[in-house]
């Protein structure tokens, strides 16, 4: 049994290292001898209509308006088209008041989900892209034209931007933990990038031709779906980092629910989408997400082995550090427990095991047949109507709303620009 129990140890660890260290080097090396290098413009400025779907988002919507319609680009060539999921608080009074005519919004008498939304949106879009964001997502004013540089080369079909979450005093156990895992996707997005093969977007913030769009499956996930079926039509998907979407970090139970959902979609997604994943699309759908998805089982059966082989000093030094690791990650989940932030000692451990408790629940919930259609939204990461600049300067630009009388209005601010030496991912 000692030899059976090595080789599960040895097999597990290899499962883990290459999921976070073999598949970056693998992408790595690739570069060296496929690199996609696509040909920017500045002066390429289509139209372009950004798609938000809301649902009950009274508290963002108004500066997220507001910031939208004040980007900087032409505004002949921008529009902002919203649908309204059934919302029952006040976002359907506020969208309807707003007096810029470059915003359009239509509302749905029945919920229907945010893919539904955005399918009815495509509909009426006059862009030639459409530019996908979120209610609760500040994004800088010059960012839409370092998007949209990348589509003067017709070889690009979709491209990516990734989310910081905002500093501030509501930081909580698992926010660092948040940090570090967006900052390692950005790494995996950028060297997927140099292949013209992100594999999926930031729900946030990315932008796809319009030509392409494809109806949405209501209960698939939108970054998933989108760039599976434009890098099967051989269009290269790309990640400009410097494209940032802003938002306050979820809560650790928000967290490990959005985990779960979007676990189960992809999941979901890439069962039903398999036929449009293959080659390397393929292997990097099988090592960037279902590996990884699954990451809960090495981590367990390397416990197990190491219990069982606890008599042999290595695993034994082993055992000692699986421990304090487990130590740390339950004193994250008191923290998190008693709403305190913590720190990244125990942050990480405690974000590790909350993030694959979520994705082995959200596929085993999709195996077993449960659908995620329509959500709500993380009650922690809204309400952010401003963000402060590193430099403390106000200098806000505004929108004008109507009040429900129409004989009022409401100046709607939105934050200065951003600056990423605050905000980091």
């Amino acid at each position: 049994m000692t030899h059976a129990f090595q080789g599960i140890f040895w097999l597990s660890v290899c499962w883990l290292g290459y999921v976070y260290l073999g598949y970056p080097a693998t992408l790595l090396f690739l570069g060296l001898f496929r690199s996609f290098r696509p040909v920017l413009s500045d002066g390429y400025l289509p139209k372009v209509s950004v798609l938000v779907s809301a649902r009950n988002e009274q508290k963002d919507i108004g500066w997220k308006i507001a910031e939208t319609l004040s980007w900087n680009y032409p505004m002949g060539q921008l529009e902002m088209l919203v649908a309204s999921d059934a919302s029952e608080d006040d976002t359907d009074k506020i969208l309807r008041n707003v007096t810029d005519t470059r915003l359009r919004y239509l509302r749905l008498e029945e919920r229907k989900g945010k893919n539904e939304a955005l399918n009815r949106l495509s509909e009426i879009a006059r862009g030639d892209l459409l530019f996908f964001s979120d209610a609760n997502s500040h994004i800088e004013p010059g960012c839409l034209g370092r998007v949209v540089r990348h589509f003067s080369d017709p070889r690009v079909g979709c491209v990516t931007g990734s989310e910081c979450t905002i500093r501030s005093s509501e930081d909580h156990a698992a926010t660092a933990g948040i940090r570090a895992s967006l900052g390692y996707e950005g790494l995996v997005n950028t060297l997927e990038s140099r292949l013209g093969s992100v594999l999926v977007c930031d729900g946030s913030i990315f932008c796809v031709r319009r030509s392409l769009f494809h109806s949405l499956q209501a209960d698939l996930a939108n970054d998933l779906e989108l760039p599976i079926q434009i890098g099967a039509e051989g269009y290269a998907i790309l990640f400009d980092p410097s494209a940032l979407s802003f938002e306050k970090a979820s809560s650790p139970r928000e967290e490990f629910r959005r985990k779960r959902r979007i676990c189960g979609q992809g999941a979901l997604g890439g069962w039903r989408l398999r036929h449009r994943l293959g080659g390397l699309r393929g292997w990097q759908f099988f090592s960037r997400k279902v590996l990884r998805w699954l990451g809960l089982i090495p981590v367990t059966l390397t416990f197990i082995s190491t219990v069982a082989l606890i008599s042999i000093p290595f695993y034994a030094v082993v055992f000692t550090l699986q421990f304090f690791l487990g130590a740390l990650a339950l004193i994250g989940w008191g923290f998190a427990t008693r709403n305190r932030e913590g720190s990244g000692l125990t942050g990480l451990p405690f974000y590790f095991m909350l993030v694959n408790l979520g994705a082995l629940s959200g596929v085993l919930k999709a195996i077993c047949g449960e659908r995620f259609s329509v959500w709500e939204s993380p009650a922690h990461s809204r309400g952010a109507h401003s963000v402060s600049s590193s430099t403390g300067r106000g200098d806000k630009n505004q929108a004008l709303v109507s009040s429900e009388s129409g004989r009022l209005h409401e100046s709607i601010a939105y934050h200065p620009e951003l600056h990423r030496e605050k905000y980091r991912p």
